[in-house]
């Protein structure tokens, strides 16, 4: 049996695995790992400029292409601290990554030594697994079994931590005989699915609510089979967004209190039965539960046993892979229509198209400073169907859900339930790794943008180029916006004199200055007329000098977005409504007098 150290079959695992690319910080206590690294060869480490943004790397590349799973590599202590923020952002969208952490030597681990912390403690609660390895022999089998755990039932993330007298030990290990775990998931009887259509059936006017869990299923062209074979509407999740095009005639808009339509609002509240697949009933998109529930019958699908009832009690429940419960709907719905047996939805369909084409937000705003409506139109127009937006919290990506369009699965990644501020830069570098030809579009309000901006460097280092759009209004603008709740305006101002950059006015960082610094390219725009050239700039400049290429547009200080505090039924709107095609001109559709 051939030997090579713990660390070398832990590398030799990942490539039987599937893994290619890594994220991560070199460290004294996981040198040894890189030192197999470099000997393997064949996995390629992107080198982030903190380990928090490794993490977020790693999400990003597993969130853009199914099948990928995201490694991030850091040292002992910190490093480790560094990246829960990512393994709770992953857990919290069942999203597979792996972090692997060095660690002390196992003789010292109780002596405080030097960065030593148990870090598997601290990171159980925000993994699938978080295991120290205090036996070098044990080293194949636990990161066999983080990569089975990682992709049965709900995906989520797994840490290993490596003591590193466990990475030098010689053990016997042959990677030629290693083998995957075959992976398991749930999946739905025909008898469950015979139900869940017969209640469809019976009802007038059905949705599906399409989660985030059918992409990760790879089963999208499922979802929008179904949908067609029985005329039912479909309205995605935020997690699901991308899952059938926003132009398609069975789109009926997103519901929330925040990133949603208002024509998604409106179609939902007029329907009577929802099927929802792979999703969680996450509050954002429910609101106030008696104003959701009310009046409509639920099945609910999700490959969670302990995910169905959590929020409130479907009347049928079905623990399933999204894509085993998709197989099986497409089967029985085309059984159905071939038997005449499926309800005519053509008309309740078309409903939902004129509620698209009447209830529409205005964007075409003339106005200097910058409103953010006229951003995203100028976005619209500038990056089309195959573009890849990236985002995480704030106004700028609430806006960015009301307003943008997005065509495929997998071209919405957007960090949904943990919201870390400083995600979208190392998500976004994560993402244009993962697909290095394709248009990668970040949005960021310049709060996020500040948290981890020194990530750019990995971008200007690693040739890794994509457009960040950055929307700067000097301030914390969604917590401005909730503190009118509270009658304040308190620590959420951003604004100074830059003494450097006058010309800024009260708008405070150089945002250019400190991104030609990090060796990136930088647009500033002021008018609205310069915003679809800037975007196209933007584009040639990052194909050029394949970096990152942001563009700031400057808006006024204070806008309200539209959203509400309780319930889908009662979102405030603060704008102005279109009332005219030229309000909103890069709608789905053209607005039709309601």
């Amino acid at each position: 049996m051939p030997r090579m150290t713990a660390a070398r079959a832990a590398v030799e695992i990942l490539k039987r695995e599937g893994v290619s690319n890594a994220f991560g910080v070199p460290g004294a206590a996981i040198n040894p790992f890189y030192a197999a690294l470099k000997a393997s060869g064949g996995v390629n480490h992107t080198l982030a400029r903190h380990v928090e943004g490794a993490s977020h790397m790693a999400e990003g590349y597993t969130r853009a292409k199914a099948g990928n799973i995201g490694v991030c590599i850091g040292t002992s202590g910190p490093a480790g601290t560094d990246m829960i923020t990512g393994l709770y952002s992953a857990i919290a969208d069942s999203i597979p990554i792996l972090c692997i952490t060095g660690q002390a030597p196992t003789a010292v681990l109780h002596k405080e030594d030097f960065q030593a912390v148990d870090i598997s403690s601290i990171a159980k609660p925000v993994t699938k697994a978080a295991t120290t390895v205090l036996e070098a022999a044990q080293v194949p089998g636990v990161f066999q079994q983080a990569f089975h755990l990682m992709r049965t039932g709900r995906p989520g993330p797994v840490l290993i931590d490596l003591p590193i007298d466990v990475q030098l030990t010689e053990i016997e290990f042959d990677p030629e005989l290693y083998e995957p775990i075959p992976v398991h998931k749930p999946a739905a009887s025909r008898k469950q699915i015979e139900r869940a259509v017969q209640m469809l059936n019976a009802s007038e006017r059905p949705v599906l609510v399409a989660g985030g869990g059918i992409i990760n299923a790879d089963a999208s062209e499922l979802l929008v089979e179904f949908a067609e074979l029985t005329g039912v509407p479909v309205i995605p999740t935020l997690m699901g967004w991308g899952i059938l095009p926003d132009d398609h005639e069975l789109n009926a808009g997103m519901v929330g209190l925040q990133t949603s339509h208002r024509y998604g609002n409106a179609n939902f509240l007029e329907s009577d039965f929802v099927l929802g697949i792979g999703n969680r009933w996450a509050n954002r998109h429910t609101g106030k539960l008696d104003v959701y529930t009310q009046g409509r019958t639920f099945v609910h699908v999700d490959i969670e046993p302990t995910q169905i009832g959590k929020i409130f009690a479907p009347d049928l429940g079905i623990a399933s892979d999204a894509k085993a419960a998709l197989t099986l709907f497409v089967e029985v719905a085309r059984e159905l229509k071939a038997a005449g047996e499926l309800k005519d939805r053509s008309a309740w369909a078309a409903s939902t198209q004129e509620r698209k084409a009447t209830l529409q937000r205005k964007t075409h705003f003339d106005n200097v400073p910058l409103k953010p409506q006229r951003v995203y139109e100028e976005m619209n127009r500038a990056f089309g169907p195959e573009t890849r937006y990236v985002t995480t919290i704030g106004l700028s990506q609430i806006a960015g859900a009301q307003m943008l369009h997005v065509y495929k699965p997998r071209h919405w990644i957007n960090c949904g339930q943990a919201g870390p501020l400083g995600w979208t830069i190392p998500a976004a570098l994560g993402v244009a790794t993962a697909d290095p030809e394709g248009t990668v579009v970040a949005l960021s309000g310049d709060y996020d943008f500040q948290f981890m901006l020194e990530e750019l460097a990995v971008g200007a280092q690693h040739r890794i180029p994509y457009v960040h759009v950055l929307v700067n209004n000097s301030y914390l603008g969604l917590i401005r916006q909730a503190q009118r709740n509270f009658d304040i305006d308190f620590q959420v101002n951003l604004e100074f004199e830059n003494l450097n950059s006058p010309e800024l006015g009260v708008y405070g960082v150089d945002h250019v200055k400190v991104v030609e610094g990090l060796g990136c390219k930088a647009i500033r725009v002021t008018e609205p007329d310069q915003l679809l050239p800037a975007f196209e700039e933007a584009k040639k400049l990052a194909a050029e000098f394949r970096v990152p290429v942001v563009v700031e547009a400057i808006l006024e200080r204070v806008t309200n977005i539209a959203m509400s505090g309780t319930d889908i039924a009662s979102v405030n709107e603060f704008e102005d409504l279109a009332t005219d095609p030229s309000h909103a001109p890069t709608a789905m559709r053209p607005l039709t007098a309601s």
